[in-house]
This record gives structure tokens, sequence and C-alpha cells, in this order.
């Protein structure tokens, strides 16, 4: 099945944080805080998805303070954080969110990502992502982590998914 197809189904998306939504690059600053730099056109896509009435959810090793207050500037629907096995959030997801692992796509570019591009409808990296990354997903970003390869898959998403902009024309 191409990806095409396989976005059709989909009502959810799954994020990953460093790598996906940043350039995997932190630094602390002045007061011991980690830092990241996140894309405002990464975040315009998830605002949009929201629009249509897709659900989004991160999953993340990490758990810092610019990444919680960066989720809820995104209202990201469901949010956990400090799971470096993400298997147990995802489970979580799919008891909270009712929607079929079929039903999700998922983007993540590591080695603790793998079980979850597995096991989702649709799965998703960026052209950094290691290689056990690229080698099993549907589909690799043109654009880079950090830098617009969320905004990627959301436009992805809103032009083939389950409440795309195409299907919305198709019942006007």
């Amino acid at each position: 099945m191409d990806h095409i197809e396989k976005l059709k189904k989909i009502k959810l998306l799954i994020l990953d944080v460093d790598g996906v939504l940043t350039d995997t690059r932190v630094f602390l600053d002045s007061d011991g805080e980690w830092k990241r730099f996140f894309s405002i056109r990464d975040g315009v896509g998830i605002k949009e998805l929201h629009k249509l009435g897709y659900k989004t959810a991160v999953i993340t090793g990490s758990k810092s303070k610019d990444i919680t207050e960066r989720m809820k500037v995104l209202e990201i629907t469901y949010f956990y954080d400090g799971f470096l096995n993400k298997v147990p959030a995802f489970q979580k997801l799919q008891e909270q969110s009712k929607v079929s692992t079929s039903e999700m796509a998922y983007i993540g570019d590591d080695i603790y990502d793998l079980p979850l591009l597995k096991s989702v409808g649709f799965s998703a990296t960026v052209p950094e992502a290691v290689e056990e990354v690229k080698s099993i997903v549907d589909y690799v970003t043109e654009r880079p982590g950090g830098l617009g390869a969320a905004r990627e898959i959301c436009d992805q998403i809103m032009k083939h998914g389950y409440f795309s902009h195409d299907k919305r024309n198709e019942v006007n």
C-alpha cells in the first residue's frame, strides 16, 4: 500500500520532539534550563490540523520546561513527556484517544521511536534520522527535523488524511 492510501485513514498525528520538532540540539541557559528551537511553520501546520478535526499527540523521552510550554501553545491534544521507553505512553494514548493504531501517524527519528513507527498506520521520519528508522518508514521528509519536517507531514495529512481538505470539498 502506498503512503497516500495509508494517509487516507489518519485521524491522529503523534510527534517526537528532539530530532522532529527540533534539530536535536539543546543548550543550557544561564538559569540551568534546557532550551530548544522550534519552527513556527511546524506550529502552524499543527494548528491547521486541529482546525480540520485532527487530534495530535507528543511522546518524548525528554522532560523540560521549554517542551511543556511549547506543547501548551500548540494545544497538543495528548502530551506525554519523560518516556524514553515510549510504548507505555503509546498504550495510554490508545486508551485515552479511542483511535485505532491504523488511524494514527507517527514521526520519529531514532531507535526509541522504532516500536511506535512499526505500530501505526503511517510512519515518517526526517532525512537525518538513524538508518534503522529510515529503513522501515513509509515516508522520509524532504525538510529536516526542526525546520519544517513536521509541517511537511501535517500538509500531507491535510491533503490526503481522513479529514482532508479534498474530502471536505467533495462533500460541499
